[in-house]
């Protein structure tokens, strides 16, 4: 059993509220989900039951005011309709305040295929006595009223969808409970919009002291078309400075790709709402983070301990696209120029939001503003066929496990030793267009290294008596470490002896020892402000990112490979203990890097017993002199007070210095002759 609360985003993917927030008093960005779940322990009866006892006896929501849905039922996927939970809920609440519910709307799966089950909903009709005279709330439910919201859903995880798209009985059933905090605390505080409780409004009232222009609160009615507009602006700010602020202080950063990208895009918004409505000219979202800390770090402590972090990368995102709009601006008054007629091409406009990072409905605005029409059915076309050529690319169908050796029996020996007799304890078929058709082989035992901790996962082989079968990969999901090929053996139920590719496996562990050295070198050298913020360590070299504000000196490159060189000469040996509690390994002075996840018990790994000591799971050298020399490559700038390190180790360290001897020797060599010219010629 576990009662937590999470910070969840809803942006991406299935769940994505981007687009609504703002328009509407109730969908976040970020919102906190308060959940309760139970493992294989409590399920619907005491799920039910703690839900309203909650809800209308701790929290005192009056019972009129609530109504709950049950799953309906759908006979073509063969899945019943949750009589339990109708039955449940009739000794706790009138029949006609149950609803049925259908499958978008009560039952919860997240994908093609895994654990699955009906919902049991609750929703809480916040408005007026004479409003719910006029119109009963159970029409309302689940047709995007403002003020009559779902509040609280109970999941219950009865089924697992196969490949094929049957279902099964999971062999324990478990709950899994959400309930939106924001909206609870609407209900708590008696107001009929989010914004408008203190979750909200101290980010509010900052917003209008920087632009001078006020909110008008969700309990005025009749705000003229202005007025909408400066709310809706102040309110996407406001939710969207959490969501952002949140992400970079876990350690996810804006970029143009992946997740960060999906940060970028949430900011982008808040500062193009900013520039149109709020009339900001020049970065502000930022000055929003100490309220946001001083709001919320008693609970979430990061958003303090990263404060000046997630202040910069905030403030220097919004100086650069506001540099992009008036870019953008010059761009689409060039468009303009150019255009015969009055309709701009949907093409052009999305190369200017593909290419430029121009927002579409800016570009819109701007354009019925100046008398022109945009070809909205030429940008959508342009926008889809962008999205299908993404959608093919990353494509993926999963066959189900076939399972050889039943139970999760697999063991990782790879600190140990480098290869070892194994049988295949599970398969699987994975075909993507990206990487053609690939198979996931799950071993009994394993001496892979699974990519996680920015160190690269192992390659090697599976040899039998009668093949070899290359590894080309090796990755973890779900507790189980995953070995990549692009065939399989013909008898999958041979005993093979997996072997690691050790020259690969040697280059990343040296590399991975250095990165642990120079992480503390650096913050020796300057200052325990540096944390980790990303790392990639692989067989050719080794990057790491760290928070830290300005550009390094030559001085301080110096120091920083003088102190690794020196521990490195020292030839300090390993130590390290596994399977540690993970309180005990702090306080016994381990650093735990930020972003990492870590389990109960850990791995310490000690390069120095005065500077490094470290939570890690990689691999790395038995004694620190294995590594060779260490030479700094590049340093540069990842974001806003993130830098970033390249560094070569060994053989590779050696050739770099060749390589840069040879290049001052030409220059050296250049400069000569250029100075030999000029002296001729005077």
């Amino acid at each position: 059993r576990i009662a937590d609360t999470q910070k969840c985003l809803r942006v991406s993917g299935k769940h994505n509220d981007l687009e609504d927030v703002g328009f509407d008093t109730y969908h976040h960005t970020m919102f906190e989900m308060l959940g309760n779940w139970s493992f294989g322990d409590y399920f619907k009866k005491e799920a039910i039951n703690w839900a309203w006892e909650l809800l209308t006896e701790v929290y005192k929501i009056p019972k009129e005011n609530l109504y709950v849905s049950v799953f309906e039922g759908n006979p073509d996927e063969n899945v019943p309709f949750d009589q339990e939970a109708w039955d449940l809920w009739k000794e706790l609440i009138d029949e006609d305040r149950i609803i049925l519910g259908n499958k978008k709307d009560n039952f919860w799966e997240m994908g093609d295929q895994g654990p699955c089950g009906p919902c049991s909903e609750i929703h809480v009709d916040l408005r007026s006595e004479a409003e719910k005279a006029l119109v009963s709330g159970k029409s309302l439910v689940n047709n995007d009223h403002p003020q009559v919201v779902e509040i609280w859903n109970n999941v219950f995880m009865e089924f697992n969808r196969k490949a094929d798209g049957s279902l099964e009985k999971l062999p324990a059933q478990h709950v899994d409970t959400g309930m939106g905090f924001e909206r609870l605390c609407m209900a708590l505080q008696g107001k009929t919009s989010n914004y408008d409780t203190d979750v909200f409004t101290p980010l509010i009232e900052k917003v209008e002291q920087i632009t001078g222009l006020k909110y008008t609160s969700n309990e005025i009615q009749n705000s003229s078309e202005e007025q909408n507009k400066t709310n809706i602006a102040i309110r996407v700010v406001a939710d969207h400075v959490r969501a952002v602020a949140f992400a970079i202080a876990d350690g996810q950063l804006p970029s143009n790709t992946g997740a960060g990208y999906v940060i970028r895009r949430i900011l982008r918004r808040a500062i193009r709402y900013g520039f149109t409505f709020l009339n900001t000219k020049e970065p502000f979202i930022y000055e929003l983070v100490a309220v946001l800390s001083n709001q919320m770090s008693e609970f979430f402590p990061e958003i303090k301990s990263q404060q000046t972090l997630v202040t910069n990368v905030i403030r220097e995102e919004e100086a650069s696209f506001l540099r992009t709009l008036d870019q953008g601006l010059q761009l689409l008054e060039n468009v303009m120029n150019q255009t015969t007629g009055t309709e701009i091409s949907g093409e052009k406009a999305f190369e200017l939001y593909d290419t430029f990072g121009f927002p579409i409905d800016l570009t819109a605005l701007i354009l019925r503003e100046r008398g022109y029409q945009l070809d909205e059915a030429g940008f959508e076309k342009a926008m889809q066929e962008q999205k299908s050529r993404s959608r093919a690319a990353s494509e993926v169908s999963t066959e189900d496990w076939s399972v050889l050796i039943p139970g999760n029996v697999e063991k990782f020996v790879g600190y140990d030793q480098t290869e070892n007799e194994v049988k295949i304890s599970r398969i699987r078929k994975v075909d993507s267009k990206k990487d053609g058709v690939l198979y996931q082989i799950v071993l009994d035992s394993t001496p892979f290294y699974p990519e996680g901790g920015g160190q690269v996962g192992d390659k090697g082989t599976l040899v039998s008596a009668n093949e070899t079968i290359e590894i080309i990969d090796t990755k973890k999901e779900n507790n189980l470490i995953l070995h990549l090929a692009k065939q399989l053996p013909e008898n999958v139920t041979a005993s093979f002896v997996a072997k690691v590719n050790t020259d690969l496996r040697t280059l990343s562990s040296r590399n991975h020892s250095a990165t642990h050295l120079m992480h503390q070198a650096l913050r020796s050298i300057l200052g325990t402000h540096v944390e980790q913020k990303g790392s990639l360590v692989n067989p050719n070299y080794l990057r790491f990112d760290f928070s830290h504000f300005s550009k390094m000196t030559d001085e301080e490159l110096e120091a920083v490979e003088n102190f690794v060189n020196a521990r490195i000469q020292e030839q300090l040996p390993l130590i390290e203990r596994r399977s540690i509690p993970i309180q005990q390994a702090l306080d016994e002075g381990a650093m735990a890097l930020f972003g990492e996840k870590y389990g109960d018990t850990v791995r310490v790994v000690v390069m120095d017993p005065n500077y490094s000591i470290e939570l890690c799971g990689g691999t790395h050298v038995g004694h620190t002199g294995e590594i060779g020399h260490f030479v700094i490559k590049a340093e540069s700038s990842v974001a806003a007070g993130v830098r970033r390190i390249e560094a070569v180790v060994g053989q590779a360290a050696a050739q770099f210095q060749e390589e840069a001897k040879e290049k001052l020797k030409k220059q050296i060599t250049q400069l000569e002759e250029a100075n030999a010219l000029i002296a001729t010629s005077l």
